[in-house]
């Protein structure tokens, strides 16, 4: 939104608060930290912007819809202070981390459509007579060792209740599923830790069927953020040749 400027392409604070729907003590906060660069005063000591600080203010709103706000105020600080080649550093981070999101959604996607429908109990927990499989079978039904299920039970991968009799570990339905979606990630490369999240969400959706809702939603933000990224790129672009 344009601003109306005062003679000699002066703004005062509520004229650069208006043009991005903010308050005039929002625009002095983002100039006491460093998004802004430092306002001159009149002979009263009151601010006066220009339009070079309109478009350091849209850059920054812009940064913050595809890098979040820490992310965008460490790298209008680093431009205001000439820090141009660390501006550009936080801002691979960020893509970095886009890209990491895209792979592990990509990876969740695959994994869940590769894992077998589980509505029915397999023949070895249909044995058991109680609802639930050993970690035997369990491992040898997905190609591991026994030992390794029990390495993703202390990541929290898995949680097998134990049985009152033998002392055995049973792995309920649940378990079935959380193993086999560990197990394809696991094929894919993923690490525990990062495996750890996405079971969390799993359980949380109470399954993987409210799951594939949740990652749509995932999909459509993880689109959203790449192209407000290209629109806080082409703003800050904008703000660093006005710069000069």
């Amino acid at each position: 939104m344009a601003q109306k400027l005062q003679s000699g392409g002066k703004l005062r604070p509520i004229d650069l608060a208006r043009g991005h729907g903010l308050s005039t003590q929002a625009v002095r906060n983002y100039e006491e930290v460093g998004i802004l660069p430092d306002a001159d005063r009149t002979a009263h000591g009151y601010r006066t912007y220009t339009p070079l600080h309109a478009r350091a203010l849209g850059a920054f709103l812009a940064l913050v819809s595809g890098h979040g706000h820490q992310p965008a105020v460490s790298i209008m600080r680093a431009v205001n202070r000439g820090a141009v080649d660390e501006a550009y550093r936080l801002i691979d981070e960020s893509h970095a981390q886009l890209l990491d999101d895209r792979r592990t959604l990509r990876a969740v996607e695959g994994a869940l459509r590769d894992l077998a429908p589980t509505t029915a109990p397999s023949p070895e927990a249909a044995a058991c007579g109680f609802g639930g499989i050993f970690v035997g079978p369990l491992a040898a039904e997905l190609g591991i060792r026994p030992a390794t299920l029990r390495k993703w039970e202390q990541a929290g991968l898995v949680r097998p209740r134990r049985d009152p009799l033998t002392g055995y570990r049973v792995y309920d339905e649940a378990d079935v599923r959380d193993a086999r979606l560990a197990h394809q990630l696991r094929r894919g490369g993923y690490l525990l830790e990062q495996i750890a999240p996405v079971i969390a969400q799993v359980r949380s959706a109470g399954g993987l069927a409210p799951l594939e809702a949740a990652l749509r939603d995932w999909h459509d933000r993880v689109s959203a953020r790449g192209r407000a990224m290209l629109t806080g790129a082409a703003e800050l672009e904008a703000y660093l040749r006005e710069r000069g």
